[in-house]
């Protein structure tokens, strides 16, 4: 290693390198006040290194810092968040340094009061629309990452469904930028739109926005650029080879079903058709009795024997438990009944060895056996009332 030159103390603590590898001494938690000797802790002198003007020290110091940003997070809220306030500076920097700027802010996000300071920041969510859309953008996946955690903050739903921005041709979209992430969404799995990302993680950011009610009328209406209804077109990656596409799909799925207005468009085979790509996620290779399988949907008659359901026990809830809300409706109820939905639900709660599974499909079949009331509406309630599982599969 070698070592650092200088003619000045200055200089000689601009080797950050070198400095965070050999210092051993006890970690302070930044509190903006000096210790003993009056001299600011290494670790306060390293977080002030971002916003040096030289970028071989911001690289040094932000790549160092980024095991910081889980270990002592209060190191980045100094000074009233000065510390922030450099980082969302720097995501414009150089690619790795925005990199390790990126992956600080994913992690700082956890806290309240940085996340808010981040997703009210009109401008910085401006930058990471714009980035996130470039098709050569190197860092994309990272930026999926931090809107799906910005999506934590009541009031950012508000901010995505009224940015607008030119699209890139190679997008094919309007100016919204709900639209844009969308067809991002749709059209960047496995590197197809930008050779450096996936987009997997916009899943969470879907699953997030549409607890809220505009973001759900949203999903579920046909968009004028190109007369397609927004579900239809993740609807296809509930089977995806990524766990994080599948998982955040699901539970998209699941939010925008507590529309009930717009449960006929969700049953409808002209409409968004949803009961397929729920149910062959959660049907494995087992045998079925004919005269039910010839009532089952075209798409679950001819299945392999080696099928296998999604090996996630919380994406199979999450899909049981969709199903369970769109049976709030008699028309749904009588569908699903029709169509043999019970020997599924049967089936799955006995081969997933999984607690929240099996109740679901309990729920599931007390709904589906009953006898007909007037109002079916306790069944939202009842999922509504259980603890969210989004809070679980969103942070990242």
């Amino acid at each position: 290693m070698k070592t650092c030159r200088g003619s000045s103390l200055q200089t000689s603590k601009s080797c950050l390198l070198f400095f965070s590898t050999q210092y051993t001494g006890r970690i302070f938690p930044a509190t903006g006040k000096v210790h003993g000797d009056g001299m600011p802790t290494e670790l306060e002198e390293l977080v002030g290194f971002i916003a040096n003007p030289n970028p071989q020290i911001r690289l040094a110091a932000t790549e160092n810092l980024v095991p910081y940003s889980t270990a002592e997070p209060a190191l980045f809220k100094a000074d009233g968040l000065k510390p922030i306030w450099n980082l969302k500076l720097l995501v414009r920097d150089h690619p790795k340094i925005a990199e390790h700027v990126l992956t600080i802010l994913i992690n700082l996000s956890s806290d309240a009061v940085v996340l808010e300071d981040l997703a009210a920041d009109q401008r910085l969510l401006e930058l990471l629309f714009n980035r996130v859309v470039d098709k050569q953008e190197p860092n994309a996946n990272l930026i999926s990452m931090l809107l799906a955690n910005l999506a934590k903050w009541e009031g950012f739903e508000a901010s995505v469904l009224r940015a607008r921005q030119p699209s890139p041709p190679e997008l094919g979209a309007d100016d919204a930028v709900l639209n844009q992430l969308l067809d991002l969404f749709v059209k960047g799995h496995d590197g197809c739109y930008n050779k450096a990302a996936n987009f997997d993680y916009l899943a969470y950011l879907f699953a997030d926005l549409a607890k809220h009610a505009d973001v759900r009328r949203y999903f579920v209406e046909p968009q004028a650029y190109d007369n397609v209804i927004p579900l239809t077109k993740i609807k296809v990656f509930t089977e995806h080879s990524s766990v994080v596409r599948r998982k955040g799909v699901a539970s998209t799925i699941k939010n925008v079903a507590f529309d009930v207005k717009s449960h006929l468009c969700f049953l409808s085979d002209t409409g968004i058709n949803i009961l397929p790509y729920v149910l062959l996620p959660i049907v494995g290779g087992e045998e079925y009795e004919a005269d039910d399988v010839m009532d089952m949907l075209p798409d679950l008659q001819l299945l392999p024997p080696d099928k296998a359901r999604d090996p996630d026990s919380s994406i199979v809830q999450t899909h049981v438990e969709t199903l369970t809300l769109l049976t709030t409706t008699r028309q749904g109820r009588d569908l699903m009944r029709n169509i043999k939905i019970y020997p599924i639900v049967r089936e799955t709660h006995l081969r997933v060895d999984n607690e929240g599974v099996r109740e679901a499909c309990e729920r599931l079949v007390q709904v589906l056996m009953r006898d007909e009331e007037p109002d079916a509406s306790e069944c939202v309630q009842e999922i509504q009332d259980d603890d969210d599982d989004d809070e679980e599969i969103v942070p990242v």
